[in-house]
């Protein structure tokens, strides 16, 4: 029997891209390597489509008019060939929802600042009264939520990965925040194909559409071509047209010669500025009035497991930034602390190049606590630069250490440069567990 549309991976992306394939018709088989959960398989049972787990049924597969494929699974492996081969176009689930909304849409992508910006876009658009959903590398999934029914805006967060699988998705308004060395591994350490990777956003954009570009991030600049309106956000540089900058302890936003400034923010740190400027410009153009805007700035809560405070003991602040699994993402956390930090460190490294944070690392950190499988290359890089360094086996260890090593005045901040599958399930389960431990000090 034909199969018109192979769905690879049973994650929410895959499950949710299989269920509106269902419902609007289409003949679906899900196909997944490991182990589907079981909340997955009664989903897909009860929609009545067909799957299999622990392996993938070549015939099957190379049946398909098209596959859609879950981010997770590179390029490069024998079957992703194989379907490309037989001439089967391969697709991620974002490309695959696209086909199935008539809203505005909002896609943001970046190395980081991507998930508060897309929260803080869709939190201004909710305040504002319209009806939006906020999706895609976050939170609920797209596909299956175009399935239940369509809505007037959707703001999606995107990876290189799910921009690797488009072909004719085009939002009306994306938003490039920066680019820096991440995921490389799957890029064949190759920095050039990632960043083309990130600028995909755009390539389908036309003059009606919007394109909001940090213009201070050298990687953008050098690299950036588009035919959508491209409106730039500086903190460096004052911008005499269309676009953001930050000066005297405002944002400044001129669109169309109609100027607005934001002085209040409830997000601190030099990241947070960009990401503000972003949010604003991208529902200024979505014709959200200035004090909507203004006063979403202000009241807007910031994500779990992002430089979120947990408590303080006896004198000393506990910062969980588990969501800090590259570099530069905690060379982001660094800049906007203002005490002497204790820094735990470690995971799982994707390459990572320390020579981007020694210079801050030098400045504020005056103890590094090392955790998971590469504490041997971070204690080889900063063992001259930090004073001290202790290497631990687990996180209560690392909390309690932290503690030990503390004063009064200190803060110990959890922003790991690196993923956590060494050792946790995800980000979330270390930055939970990270938690837990503080609260049993």
């Amino acid at each position: 029997m034909e199969k018109q549309i192979v769905i690879l991976g049973a994650g929410e992306s895959g499950v949710g891209a299989a269920i509106l394939a269902k419902k609007k018709g289409l003949k679906v088989f899900v196909s997944d390597s490991g182990i589907i959960t079981k909340e997955n398989k009664k989903v897909l049972s009860n929609n009545e489509i067909k799957w299999e787990e622990g392996k993938h049924t070549m015939e099957k597969i190379l049946q398909a008019k098209e596959v859609v494929k879950s981010p997770g699974i590179p390029d490069d492996i024998e079957i992703i060939q194989a379907i490309k081969l037989a001439g089967i176009s391969v697709v991620s689930e974002v490309e695959f929802a696209f086909r199935y909304t008539k809203a505005k849409v909002v896609a943001i992508t970046g190395s980081n600042g991507k998930t508060t910006t897309t929260l803080l876009v869709g939190h201004i658009l909710k305040k504002a009264g319209l009806d939006v959903l906020i999706a895609g590398n976050i939170g609920v999934g797209f596909a299956r939520e175009i399935a239940n029914r369509d809505y007037s805006y959707i703001v999606l967060e995107l990876s290189s990965f799910q921009l690797d699988g488009i072909k004719e998705f085009k939002p009306n308004v994306a938003i490039i925040l920066n680019i820096t060395p991440d995921h490389l591994n799957r890029y064949e350490n190759d920095f050039s194909k990632y960043i083309a990777s990130k600028l995909r956003i755009t390539m389908n954009q036309q003059k009606e559409d919007v394109l909001i570009y940090n213009r201070d991030d050298k990687q953008i600049k050098a690299n950036l071509k588009t035919k959508a309106k491209a409106i730039p956000i500086s903190i460096n540089k004052q911008i005499a047209g269309n676009g953001a900058f930050y000066k005297n302890n405002k944002i400044n936003i001129n669109l169309n010669n109609k100027k607005m400034t934001i002085q209040e923010l409830a997000l601190q740190g030099k990241h947070n500025i960009y990401n503000s400027m972003a949010a604003a410009i991208a529902t200024r153009i979505l014709d959200v009035k200035n004090d909507i805007i203004r006063q979403s700035m202000l009241d807007f809560q910031n994500i779990e497991h992002r430089l979120e405070y947990v408590l303080t003991v006896h004198g000393i602040d506990f910062i969980n930034d588990s969501k800090a699994t590259n570099v530069n993402a905690a060379w982001y956390a660094l800049e906007s602390m203002t005490k002497p930090v204790i820094w735990i460190v470690g995971g799982v490294d994707k390459g990572n190049d320390y020579d981007e944070i020694s210079e801050i690392v030098k400045s504020r950190v005056k103890a590094i606590i090392c955790l998971g499988e590469s504490t041997k290359k971070i204690q080889k890089y900063f063992n001259k630069i930090v004073g001290k360094i202790e290497t631990v086996s687990s996180m209560e260890e690392a909390v309690r250490s932290s503690y030990q090593l503390g004063d009064k005045g200190d803060v110990v901040l959890l922003s790991p440069t690196c993923a956590s599958f060494d050792m946790f399930d995800n980000f979330e389960h270390r930055g939970q567990e990270f938690k837990n431990q503080v609260r049993k000090l």
